[in-house]
């Protein structure tokens, strides 16, 4: 089965003042159908920019090599206008601060419409009625308000649902999710997650999942890989990765997280000892 999304020895590299800088070191994974891949690494490993890179979201500073392909398909070389239409058609992109990501100016229902524009020639009523699901299906009360508001009145849990919803309104072959939980609250934090999981069980998505937080990757990922200085050190599943990765790398990342979850039960045991 071909994969949806697949690199294949990827270089990144950033042209700066008569010296090149090479960022992302011949990076290889791959994605298939229904299947989530955590791609794990702290800021600056190349994670991030591995998939922008293949997504054509980096300027002329950037030389990029190697191969992406897209359901079989060569992205690399593409121009710039294939490259937007797969975005947001194909490809979904979810990113990490949601304030960020809808201009302030415009209200909500504008900002769906705008996207179901650029992809469809449906009939004004019709985009209305499609918002409206699209809000419904990412549980959001009260549909016909939200889409009358501004997103500096609605909160980054509610943003994060909305940009979700958009992301996977054209029902992309891939969805990826780059950092999407971390600006926000860590009960919000689960229920996205949740419709991470849902979307990619009831649609058969392809998704990446990119964060530095192996706890959220642990959620929602069926294999993930291991960044650190723009090259996987580590690949396998979550018990793999918890028990049996040889990286030191990875080992840091595993007991970080292990010193994280100690602390935690620490402090609810002080607090169950202060209400004895």
């Amino acid at each position: 089965m071909i994969p949806v999304l697949e690199l294949t020895d990827l270089h990144v590299t950033l042209r700066q003042h008569r010296r090149n800088i090479e960022l992302v070191k011949g990076v290889s994974f791959s994605v298939h159908a229904g299947e989530c891949l955590g791609v794990l690494g702290e800021s600056g490993s190349g994670k991030s920019m591995s998939i922008k890179a293949a997504m054509g979201l980096l300027n002329k500073s950037f030389l990029v090599s190697g191969s992406a392909r897209l359901q079989g398909e060569e992205l690399l070389g593409k121009s710039a206008e294939e490259l937007r239409r797969l975005r947001g058609g194909k490809v979904g992109i979810v990113l990490q601060n949601p304030m960020t990501c809808f201009d302030p100016l415009y209200r909500i229902g504008q900002q769906i419409s705008e996207t179901f524009l650029a992809h469809n020639s449906w009939s004004a009523d019709e985009i209305r009625s499609r918002s409206l699901d699209l809000l419904e299906k990412m549980r959001i009360r009260n549909p016909e308000e939200v889409l009358e508001k501004y997103p500096h009145q609605l909160s980054g849990g509610m943003l994060q649902r909305i940009m979700i919803g958009i992301a996977t309104s054209m029902e992309p072959a891939l969805l990826v999710a780059d950092e999407p939980t971390t600006a926000i609250d860590a009960i919000t934090q689960f229920e996205i997650l949740d419709e991470l999981i849902r979307i990619k069980q009831e649609a058969q998505t392809a998704m990446i999942f990119i964060s530095h937080d192996l706890n959220a990757i642990s959620r929602v990922a069926d294999r993930i890989v291991v960044l650190n200085q723009g090259q996987v050190v580590d690949r396998g599943d979550f018990e793999h990765i918890l028990h049996h990765a040889s990286d030191p790398y990875t080992k840091l990342l595993v007991e970080k997280r292990a010193d994280v979850m100690r602390r935690y039960c620490q402090v609810l045991q002080g607090k169950e000892r202060g209400y004895a």
